[in-house]
């Protein structure tokens, strides 16, 4: 008896307008950290499912937005981890502002400005992590019946360099 080949699809989305420019600073390992400073990000995401009744894998007009929606929730913020186990945010007494305070640093700034994500360090990996598990939970609200064999999101801080994310099912 002879087996049959193992077949998979995917799809993988890379468009110049499924960007964010957002800033943020690194915190390392020895408590050193980065200055604040912004990055002109860009995302790509691979989603391996099997084919639906139409032959796709999902139509390209219907991820896109939900990939652009996540993009614009970045957009023009700035990035804070707020898992991170030294750095804190409050609200300024007027409620207008968020103090982020990392060690001797404090930054107040205007309160929609600011993003605080539920990751322990604004890193490219980090982010593309976060942008993953968030485009997966609106993909399986939007798509019930939708099995993720494989979803990847890379997140590129500078051409070349990009911290990629992965998920099977």
């Amino acid at each position: 008896m002879t087996s049959r080949p193992t077949e998979s699809w995917s799809i993988s989305i890379e468009k110049d307008y499924l960007k964010f420019s957002a800033a943020h600073f690194l915190i390392f390992p020895d408590g050193s950290a980065e200055r604040l400073h912004g990055h002109n990000y860009k995302v790509f995401v691979d989603l391996h499912t099997g084919l639906d009744a139409h032959g796709l894998v999902v139509n390209f007009k219907e991820i896109k937005p939900l990939v652009r929606a996540l993009c614009d929730e970045l957009d023009e913020r700035v990035l804070i981890p707020g898992q991170h186990p030294v750095l804190t945010v409050a609200p300024d007494p007027d409620g207008a502002n968020l103090e982020i305070r990392y060690r001797e640093r404090r930054y107040s700034l205007p309160r929609d400005e600011v993003l605080v994500l539920p990751i322990g360090n604004s890193s490219a990996e980090n982010l593309a992590g976060w942008f993953g598990r968030t485009l997966r939970d609106r993909m399986q609200r939007r798509w019930p019946q939708l099995h993720i064999a494989r979803l990847s999101v890379g997140i590129e801080e500078t051409p070349g360099q990009r911290g990629t994310w992965t998920t099977s099912a």
